[in-house]
């Protein structure tokens, strides 16, 4: 009996598990890359998440006014397309439409606790303007648990 196919499995078995640590590693970085490149432009994506809320007319009746950002975001990897996804805290304020339904209903002017949502696709982020009404970056990822898993421990961004 040849003892060649046995050599060739044994010298595929460091090949193999080198190639899981590479891809480890390689995940992490792109974490990495992907949390600093967050940081350093949210403010910009803060201000395309406004414009593509606004534009989605969600709530109906209800005209977004202003979001007053808060530090928490927290990071998690989209279980089913792998994207890394950032959730940040934010309140966001709303005026009824003139004549529409929402006009008399006294809750309108109170702001609403919400974690508007990020993706990282391609090295680059982005936002469709979603935003989670009444939950925190936490409770969303909690909530979400069989669709995200987290990234980090809740994180502040300090701005500069």
């Amino acid at each position: 009996m040849s003892t060649l196919p046995y050599i060739l499995l044994i010298s595929l078995i460091p090949a193999f598990v080198l190639g899981v640590l590479i891809r480890r590693s390689l995940r992490v970085n792109e974490v990495d890359r992907a949390i600093r490149l967050f940081r350093l432009r949210r403010e910009v994506l803060e201000a395309k998440f406004f414009d593509l809320a606004v534009q989605r007319g969600i709530p109906r009746g209800l005209t977004w006014v202003k979001c007053d950002w808060k530090p928490e975001v927290r990071f998690a990897r989209d279980l089913q397309s792998g994207l890394i996804t950032a959730f940040c805290d934010v309140d966001i304020y709303f005026s009824a439409v003139e004549g529409g339904e929402m006009e008399d209903v006294e809750a309108v002017s109170h702001f609403r606790e919400a974690s508007a949502v990020f993706h990282y696709q391609r090295g680059a982020w982005g936002t469709g303007g979603k935003a989670l009404f009444n939950m925190s970056p936490s409770e969303a990822i909690h909530r979400l648990e069989g669709q995200y898993v987290p990234l980090d421990q809740p994180a502040k961004v300090v701005r500069n």
